[in-house]
């Protein structure tokens, strides 16, 4: 988000042509952007004090309010007090569904375009204020745990310093995802195991847990086990690998709603898979789709079934058939139906692995379905 919010600034900057800055409704500076060196020289006191120390003195807050900067809706203008080294300013308040988050100031130094009612590019301007409300009202609260999860597993490092903090230095962790079947998780739920932070993000559950030790994620997948028994059947969970400290999050929240998703259509699996079981399902997982040259295939309940339960048994023909329940010539004219319709030679190692590949993405596509997940078995 602070990315996103520098970015925010800068344009407001070059649409208007005008130093400007975003402070929030602390006058905390959250971003700032100047319109090259030749105009740091005419910055005034308050602006450069509130870039060196990423805010402002009591009288300066005072100053700015007794305007009615905290009451305004639309752009605002302040006038110099060239005794305090002010000099004149464009207010934008920064609003999100009425509820201010802070203001975007531009410096216009006294420039006649930016005086007039409504220079131009400031409608641009006020539409980026508000993208800017909206982005800052998704920012944790002071205090609020699984707002910081949810925002470190975004990415941002504030929050998972914070989390870090308040874990304990050094501390190793686990990331769980819980993919509840049905609505989600009840009302008033809560997840077991002690210090365990959760957050919901969509239709899905994050835990961040604390390891007594980086190697061992045993803690995590009991505490997945003790989850699913409060949610409802057909529920599943993912581990993700442990990391020590909480700036890996990003990377093993990924890896946790993908082992969840695949405990989801992999019975062999659920309900709870960890990262680092999932052996090929790795690779599957992080594949676009199914590959369209197969589709003709993938779209015969029977013979994708056929080719999926002949290639998990590793190409035993015996195997195989006491599996699907058929005789060997019944699974040896399948094959050979497979093998033309998909154009494939499955003597050959590669379009063997090309298909496997293809079945088990179709399987993660359509998603978990009752009984049996097998393709074909719906």
């Amino acid at each position: 988000m602070r990315d996103d919010l520098q970015d925010l600034v800068d344009e407001v900057s070059r649409l208007l042509g005008a130093p400007a800055t975003l402070e929030d409704p602390e006058f905390t500076l959250l971003a700032f952007c100047a319109q090259g060196d030749e105009v740091l020289t005419g910055l005034d006191a308050v602006r450069t004090r509130s870039i060196l120390t990423r805010g402002s003195t009591a009288d300066t807050r005072r100053w700015f309010t007794d305007f009615g900067i905290d009451r305004a809706t639309g752009p605002l203008r302040t006038p110099a007090d060239p005794a305090a080294g002010i000099l004149t300013r464009l207010c934008l308040p920064v609003r999100h569904r009425g509820r201010l988050h802070g203001w975007l100031w531009l410096l216009d130094e006294g420039r006649t375009d930016l005086a007039d009612p409504d220079p131009p590019g400031l409608a641009q301007a006020c539409a980026l204020a508000d993208r800017a409300g909206e982005l800052l009202a998704g920012r944790p609260a002071p205090g609020d745990v699984s707002g910081d999860l949810r925002a470190a597993l975004g990415g941002d490092d504030a929050a998972a310093d914070r989390l870090a903090g308040r874990l304990g230095a050094g501390t190793a962790v686990a990331v769980v995802a819980l993919r509840p079947s049905g609505d989600g998780p009840p009302p008033g739920w809560e997840p077991p195991g002690a210090g365990a932070i959760s957050a919901v993000l969509g239709p899905l559950v994050a835990v961040l847990l604390p390891l007594p030790h980086r190697r061992d994620d045993r803690p995590a997948v009991a505490v997945s086990a003790a989850a699913l028994h409060r949610l409802p059947r057909g529920s599943t969970a993912g581990v993700g690998s442990p990391a020590v400290g909480c700036r890996e999050l990003p990377r093993q929240w990924r890896e946790a709603s993908d082992a969840a998703r695949v405990a989801a259509v992999d019975p062999r699996l659920a309900p709870v898979a960890s990262w680092a079981e999932l052996g090929a399902w790795r690779q599957v997982v992080r594949l676009g789709g199914p590959d369209p040259a197969l589709a003709a295939l993938l779209a015969d309940p029977v013979l994708s079934r056929t080719a999926e339960v002949w290639l998990d048994h590793a190409g035993s023909p015996q195997r195989a058939a006491a599996e699907l329940v058929v005789h060997r010539q019944t699974l040896y004219y399948r094959l050979g139906r497979i093998a033309e319709l998909g154009g494939l030679d499955l003597a050959d190692g590669g379009d063997r692995l090309a298909l496997h590949l293809a079945l088990r993405s179709a399987r993660l596509a359509a998603g978990p379905g009752p009984g049996s997940t097998r393709i074909g078995e719906r």
